[in-house]
């Protein structure tokens, strides 16, 4: 699953929040993996983290809470920072092969220069991505494998193009969730510069 934890509009020290917690969760759950982050004005610190693992961490979306003296602005009063952990729904990447048996070639009688050639040989393509049912097709080259070389790299680009296009989603789902941060009744606690764990919140056992 993706996750993401975000400062959201917080000051300083919810970026700092945001890099502990990340880091504490790192230790907690090791297959964790960073995807994407937005690096804070200090060392350490983050705006987001965006973050993949195995382990189903469904119960930690919420609110987070740090309880510490902030050590950024010695006179500041406040020590409970807020930070957002959000499920970010996984991208519907589709499979980007246009080899084997993920596409299926077709050839046909295509209209266009070329005399009687035109009507006597098949030397236009269609490609069909099996897995999407993309098509493509190819019919200004003169040759049947120049047609089929054409086609494939048409394909691949469409492809490409349409990941890229998931991939942005995701990122605007991601954003949407960087502005929605709720304050109170944390999932978590974490406390001091070394963000141990004091609370966590377990949902009932179904009876």
């Amino acid at each position: 699953m993706i996750l993401q934890i975000s400062s959201g509009m917080g000051p300083v020290e919810c970026r700092a929040a945001v890099g502990g917690i990340y880091r504490a969760l790192s230790e907690e759950f090791p297959d964790i993996e960073m995807i994407d982050s937005v690096e804070g004005e200090v060392e350490g610190s983050y705006s987001s983290v965006i973050f993949s693992t195995d382990e189903d961490l469904s119960d930690m979306q919420g609110t987070m809470e740090w309880i510490c003296k902030s050590t950024l602005r010695p006179g500041h009063k406040r020590k409970n920072w807020f930070v957002d952990v959000s499920i970010i729904p996984e991208p519907d990447m589709v499979d980007d092969s246009v080899t084997g048996d993920k596409v299926k070639i077709e050839s046909f009688r295509c209209g266009g220069p070329g005399g009687q050639n035109v009507n006597k040989v098949e030397t236009g393509i269609r490609v069909i991505h099996l897995p999407t049912g993309i098509t493509v097709s190819s019919v200004n080259e003169r040759s049947q494998y120049m047609n089929k070389q054409n086609a494939l790299k048409k394909l691949s680009a469409v492809l490409r193009e349409t990941n890229k296009g998931n991939r942005d989603s995701r990122k605007k789902e991601a954003w949407k969730k960087h502005t929605q941060i709720i304050r109170g009744n944390p999932v978590r606690i974490y406390e001091g510069e070394d963000f141990r764990l004091t609370f966590e919140r377990k949902e009932k056992e179904d009876l």
